[in-house]
Order: C-alpha cells, then structure tokens, then sequence
C-alpha cells in the first residue's frame, strides 16, 4: 500500500518558516539573475500549475504564467466560466478533480476559508494568489524588492498607510516572520 504524503500549501506566510522564506526569497533572487543573464533553467519541464481567478488580475496572471514558462512548465488558466465552481460545483469536488491533473493550483479569490477548503482536499500544493484576508505573494515580492535594494529587513521600520486589508493582514505576518516593526495607519470603519 502507498501512503501519499500531504501536500504542503502556502496559504499565508506562516506556512513557511523565516529560515524558510528567506531561503525561497534567496534562491528567487538567484532565478531572477538567472534569467537575466540568459541561463536555461528548465526544473519545471512537464509540470503543470492549475491557476484559478474568480478575481482578474493582469499582474499575477503574467508573473505566474512568466515564471512557469521560464522555468520550464506551462500554466493553465482558469476563470469562473472555465471551472465548475462558477456554476455551483462544491470546491472539495474541484479540487479533488483538479489536483489530479495538475502539479500544483494558484487561486486567486475571495474568500479565504474557500482557499482553505480547496488545500483540505487537494493532492497538490495550493498557493494562495490573494483572498480578501491574506496576499502572501505580493508580500514575498515586496520583502524581495526591499532585500535587493536596501538589504536585510530584520530590525527596520517599516510604515503601512491605507486601508486595513489583505496587505495589511500580510503585512502583519511578514513583520513577524522577518522580524521588522510594523507601524499601521488605517483610516476608521
């Protein structure tokens, strides 16, 4: 009998630990040169990421299917008119059957327990692309961008002004896990 291994989801960035991060943001940074410098660099070839929007997003729909490509995988792109889930399909059956085609599933909506849910029942990792409570990978690009340009975020400050949202929520967790203070100015409501 062959007992499957539980997949390893990354819904939020507490899913990681800091080593970790800082290891995956690392290793970005040297894929991201990689490319630059026009070496081919194929780990993904024959892997397929499902991705699923039910909210549109021009800027990660371009990177995740950018970066699957460059990598060597293809993406497979899924809104609510390609899926059963936008004509009532409960999401364990969606993941149930999607996580059997595909290596791994992005998605990209609202709700986050929906996120969850769908992680419950799939063979595959889930990546959360952004629900309304959490938006890890922006977060990990930003912690990127601020290591390449000003180096490490361990003890800075930093200053989030806007409303209390998804970046907000991640911001607070990526505080935690880079070990940065956070100050937050949220408008009331």
């Amino acid at each position: 009998m062959t007992v499957s291994k539980k997949p390893r989801h990354f819904l939020t960035l507490t899913d990681m630990s800091p080593d970790e991060l800082r290891a995956l943001i690392a290793r970005a940074t040297e894929l991201k040169r990689m490319h630059r410098n026009g070496v081919a660099h194929a780990p993904l070839t024959n892997k397929v990421l499902g991705m699923i929007f039910e909210k549109s997003s021009t800027r990660t729909r371009v990177s995740f299917e950018a970066g699957m490509a460059q990598l060597g995988g293809a993406a497979i792109f899924l809104s609510p008119r390609d899926t059963q889930l936008g004509r009532g399909e409960p999401i364990e059956d969606t993941a149930r059957v999607l996580s059997r085609m595909v290596d791994c599933i992005m998605i990209r909506t609202f709700d986050h327990a929906d996120v969850e849910t769908f992680a419950a029942h799939s063979r595959v990792p889930v990546i959360n692309g952004l629900t309304d409570f959490y938006h890890p990978c922006q977060l990990l690009a930003d912690m990127q961008t601020f290591i390449e340009l000003r180096g490490d975020i361990t003890g800075k400050t930093v200053t989030w002004v806007g409303d209390g949202n998804n970046m907000c929520n991640s911001y607070i967790g990526a505080a935690r896990q880079f070990d940065f203070h956070l100050r937050i100015a949220c408008p009331e409501g």
